[in-house]
């Protein structure tokens, strides 16, 4: 249990650190007070342009990966069945340390980055299923409030299949289903998050996001 909670607590920590609030700051913008005044990728890159979106996304999956790494060393070479559930574990701090970070009266970006950053730890199937379920639906419609809850959705699902195929190491099934219910949440926590863009997508009031040209705010 001890462990579950420093997994937790240092990638909340990492989570923390905002990518595009930093940047922002570095180009005397502060992002969140303009654009739709979210501190992630989508707002960078209308605001800023592709370049910026592409530095906020690159940081923001580096700051989890980076904060797996960390807790891989410390907790799992005693414990290597438990890899993948100290992961999620350091992952789902880490999305918290983003979406509300304290210093910033918690008020951070979406997590749908630094969740991309978990899926690319998890390994290049859950990375080529990621691409796919991200990118088929943003060529469609363009929005990526879509891409990323199709994203997330499809993430849930896969985890748990891999889970009961064996693919996620020889965790007992307690584990596992405590690694699904972690999924689970997370996934209901970026549909919180995008709760503005769904009501948007109902009134059909959503932006489109391209990535072959700059999104200027109007």
């Amino acid at each position: 249990m001890l462990e579950r909670v420093l997994c937790l607590v240092i990638g909340y920590v990492f989570g923390m650190f905002q990518t595009a609030v930093l940047y922002g700051k570095m180009k005397g913008v502060d992002i969140r007070s303009v654009g739709s005044g979210n501190a992630g990728t989508t707002n960078t890159l209308r605001v800023m342009g592709t370049k910026a979106g592409l530095i906020v996304l690159l940081g923001d999956m580096l700051k989890c990966i980076l904060a797996i790494v960390v807790t891989f060393f410390l907790f799992t070479k005693g414990n290597p069945e438990y890899k993948y559930l100290y992961m999620i574990y350091t992952a789902a701090g880490c999305v918290l340390g983003h979406d509300f970070p304290f210093f910033l009266k918690f008020k951070g970006g979406k997590g749908i980055a630094c969740t991309a950053g978990y899926i690319i730890s998890m390994g290049w199937k859950f990375v080529a299923v990621g691409l796919l379920a991200f990118f088929i639906p943003f060529n469609i419609t363009h929005f990526v409030s879509v891409s990323s809850l199709c994203l997330y959705t499809v993430f849930f699902i896969q985890t748990v299949i891999f889970g009961q195929m064996g693919l996620l190491g020889a965790l007992p099934q307690s584990e596992l289903n405590e690694i699904y219910i972690i999924v689970a949440v997370l996934t209901a926590l970026a549909f919180y998050q995008h709760r503005g863009n769904i009501k948007k997508l109902i009134s059909g009031t959503e932006r489109k996001t391209y990535l072959t040209k700059k999104n200027k705010i109007d």
